[in-house]
């Protein structure tokens, strides 16, 4: 246990330090500047079965104030619950940018439905307008008015080809506030945005509930038909991006929510679940060193702290008090950015085991053929696809 308790310090030593800073949440729109001609711009959302939060969604997109040329695209990938209808009876009470509701039929064979339906989006605008720029946003994100506006100006200040924004997600019942700053937290560990955002950066990730995204750059990358199997399609757009040289920037956002209720453990449970292996590439030494090393950073300290109390073993119980302590405190700037309590910070090894379970979860649920499940569709093992 004291070896094990000195790799956990040690650890926390390179996370607190060496890992980008991630822990910290001061990465937002970077300085930008308005430009003297605002591009035109198409506003793209996917949305299956989203009846319920487009009330509470898509008129902010209607209603942003931009002072170039902007329409919205939503796309209706098969909806069974009136996504469309609902969506045309918000545009036509509350009028705004104009609003294209569409549907493609079914995906075709090795694209996952969302790509499916950006790829419709896109060229649905491709028709109707010449947009310099796409912004790529979920059905359950609500925009401030000046949202747009913000994001096309950083992009054209810095030169940017990509600018997404991690939406604030919603935080309102117990097992959100467990769940859901954690999940930020762990995905910005993963991809800190320091890393993410230096020019030359072999890093990239996005964000897919707010991707603005240069036209030019998407064609260049050959998206979305070159992550057509993706599931996590919002990394898998930065690193297209990324790798046919464009430049990308990713950071927390203040203008940019998510509306969507996860009521209980079992939604945010396949919410984490659907995509977990896939982020480990399916592949059983990957998730076997995950579990592992999870156990050592996030489980071994708070144990080797009550097993030395209850034991006596000193040098233990205080290696493990010292990588709970450094713990916790990379935890809390996530906790204010979520205005949450800060008593939720040592708790933060209950939910990495948590996250740990859904991982497994989500491992066995590919071997059993089940691939990553969503909204009703089933998406095969990527060795399965032709």
């Amino acid at each position: 246990m004291t070896w094990i308790t000195a790799g956990s310090l040690a650890a926390w030593g390179w996370l607190l330090l060496g890992q980008g800073f991630f822990w910290r949440t001061d990465v937002r729109l970077p300085e930008r500047t308005p430009p003297g001609d605002w591009p035109a711009v198409a506003i793209v959302v996917p949305a299956r079965d989203e009846a319920a939060v487009l009330p509470s969604s898509l008129p902010s997109l209607l209603a942003q104030d931009y002072p170039g040329r902007a329409e919205v695209y939503l796309v209706d990938d098969g909806s069974t619950d009136g996504t469309g209808e609902v969506a045309r009876a918000l545009a036509d009470a509350g009028g705004g940018l104009p609003l294209t509701v569409d549907s493609p039929g079914e995906p075709g064979p090795g694209w996952t439905g969302k790509l499916w339906a950006v790829r419709h989006g896109l060229a649905l605008a491709r028709e109707r307008m010449d947009a310099e720029y796409l912004l790529l946003t979920d059905a359950d994100i609500a925009h401030a008015p000046d949202s747009l506006r913000e994001l096309v100006a950083a992009a054209r200040s810095g030169g940017l080809d990509l600018v997404s924004q991690m939406a604030r997600l919603r935080v309102a019942t117990f097992w959100e506030r467990l769940i859901v700053p954690a999940f930020v937290y762990f995905f910005a560990q993963l991809y800190p945005f320091r890393w993410v955002n230096r020019p030359g950066a072999r890093t990239a990730a996005a964000a897919g509930g707010c991707v603005l995204l240069r036209r030019e750059a998407a064609q260049r990358a050959g998206v979305p038909d070159s992550i057509r199997q993706a599931v996590i399609d919002d990394v898998s757009l930065a690193r297209a991006v990324q790798r046919s040289g464009g430049r990308i920037w990713l950071g927390l956002a203040e203008g940019v929510q998510s509306v969507r209720p996860y009521r209980g453990l079992g939604p945010l449970w396949r919410m984490v679940s659907r995509s977990a292996y896939a982020q480990l590439l399916h592949h059983p030494l990957l998730l076997a060193g995950t579990v592992a090393g999870m156990a050592v950073i996030y489980l071994a300290p708070p144990v080797a702290v009550v097993a030395g109390a209850l034991s006596g073993a000193v040098v233990p119980a205080v290696l493990g008090a010292g990588a709970w302590a450094v713990m916790t405190g990379t935890y809390l700037p996530m906790l204010r950015y979520y205005r949450q309590p800060l008593w939720l910070a040592p708790l933060l090894p209950v939910t990495a085991l948590l996250y740990l379970l859904m991982t497994v979860d989500s491992a066995v649920q590919h071997y059993r053929g089940r691939g990553a499940a969503w909204k009703g569709r089933t998406y095969a093992r990527p060795e399965a696809l032709p």
